[in-house]
């Protein structure tokens, strides 16, 4: 009779693993699942930032562009405005030049006139 107990014994200590094991594994799905969903908001996140890179990377490379052609620009400009104010300056020199040669030329005229009047 204590072979049947034994038995019993031995077959209820068999159900408590069986139990046991098939909550580990229910557990161990548990953070498996858990980890899924991780990994899933993980994806769309990266997707995301690769997408708002995507658009980044497009409109720094359209303002590079428009720098570069304004600053061209500028340069065009700078280059216009030294021409332009050197060419002024040599007239400012010639206009005095000629002014003084103009009062001298009057200066002399007015000697001439009163020496022959």
């Amino acid at each position: 009779d204590s072979h049947a107990a034994d038995a019993m014994a031995a077959g209820g200590t068999l159900q408590n693993y069986n139990n046991e094991l098939v909550s580990c594994i229910e557990e161990l799905r548990e953070k498996r699942e858990e980890l899924n969903r991780s990994i899933a908001a993980d994806e769309e996140e990266k997707a995301k930032i690769q997408n708002d890179l995507r658009i980044l990377t497009e409109r720094l490379s359209r303002i590079n562009d428009n720098l570069a052609r304004k600053i061209a620009s500028r340069t065009e400009y700078d280059k216009t405005i030294q021409e332009t104010e050197a060419a002024y300056s040599k007239i400012l020199e010639s206009s005095q030049t000629l002014l003084h040669v103009l009062k001298r030329e009057s200066v002399n005229l007015t000697k001439k006139k009163q020496a022959s009047s």
